[in-house]
């Protein structure tokens, strides 16, 4: 019997006793790889583009020689105005994507051994940085498309009498979302965040190619989708997926982390956020056959190539 790869030594690639055994001065090396590729980790002027610097070592910032304009390896990017250190983030992503159903805040918070808005805000920034990754992109070939609910449920009453019938609109909560994911087979998970699973025939229009195969359940509304592309349904009152390729088990599988991730891990996500939660758990999907230590490279070098986050900067600060 063939072994899972998450448990060969190939998933197993970067380890937290590694990063903290080489120190904060290969860390900080390893900023400067991912954040100037295509220069060797060479400092590019972010505002002019100059290479000719000066170095300000008691700063650890650079001046340019051309337009003095000084800066440093985070300048510009989603870790602007850091003040932890460069190994405590380098360990704060290690652990981010290991945690293959992701991580609570209060956890993360006890392992960096920072304050609990440290870690919150520390963990959207980096779900902010890997949902980049998919923003402007489109599926094509056989993608699946379906719809989960998530958050939103009504405890009853404690007196049988006191009791109403939660099925029924007037007595549901507001907060109840659907998160509708488009699966491309062997390819990348987009999610989104809307209130009802009908939404998702406008989304499915705008981010699928052309001749593309979708694969749908029974649910009604996916019969507008029949108009533009080739749909194979399945209905699921009678099988899970047929022999001919008719199943919606790709996104299905996405749908599983993602619950439980919300209820194993994090007990409660705000419909606020579930968007980033859901972007979060499509990422880990996609990557799931990749080591522990390029989803960590891969996940800060976007972070230091993403700009200043407008929704976490100041997060606190603006008592939210």
């Amino acid at each position: 019997m063939a072994q899972h790869f998450l448990l060969s030594a190939a998933s197993r690639t970067l380890s937290l006793k590694e990063i903290y055994k080489d120190g904060e001065e290969a860390a900080y090396e390893t900023f400067k790889r991912l954040r100037w590729q295509e220069t060797d980790g060479t400092p590019v002027c972010p505002k002019c583009g100059c290479l000719d610097h000066y170095e300000i070592s008691t700063r650890r910032k650079f001046k340019c020689a051309a337009c003095h304009h000084q800066f440093s390896v985070t300048s510009g990017t989603i870790f602007a105005s850091r003040k932890l250190a460069f190994c405590d983030i380098l360990a704060a992503i290690c652990l981010f994507v290991n945690g293959a159903k992701g991580m609570s805040a209060v956890q993360f918070s006890r392992d960096l051994d920072v304050q609990y808005k440290t870690a919150w805000v520390m963990a959207h920034k980096l779900r902010e940085a890997l949902a980049a990754e998919t923003t402007d992109a489109t599926l094509d070939g056989d993608v699946e498309i379906d719809g989960a609910y998530f958050g939103g449920h009504v405890s009853p009453e404690n007196r049988k009498e006191d009791r109403k019938d939660r099925r029924e609109k007037e007595n549901q909560s507001d907060r109840r979302r659907v998160v509708i994911a488009l699966r491309q087979r062997k390819g990348r998970t987009l999610s989104f965040v809307r209130h009802r699973e009908a939404e998702g025939v406008a989304i499915a229009r705008t981010r699928l190619a052309d001749k593309t195969q979708l694969f749908a359940d029974e649910a009604t509304h996916w019969d507008a989708l029949e108009l533009h592309y080739g749909v194979g349904r399945i209905n699921h009152s009678l099988a899970y997926s047929e022999l001919d390729g008719r199943h919606t088990n790709w996104v299905e599988s996405y749908f599983s982390r993602l619950r439980r991730m919300v209820g194993g891990q994090h007990h409660h996500v705000s419909a606020r956020y579930l968007y980033q939660y859901a972007n979060h758990a499509a990422w880990l999907e996609d990557h799931r056959r990749r080591s522990n230590g390029a989803n960590a490279h891969a996940l800060l070098g976007g972070a230091l190539n993403h700009p200043v986050s407008r929704v976490w900067a100041g997060y606190w600060q603006r008592a939210q």
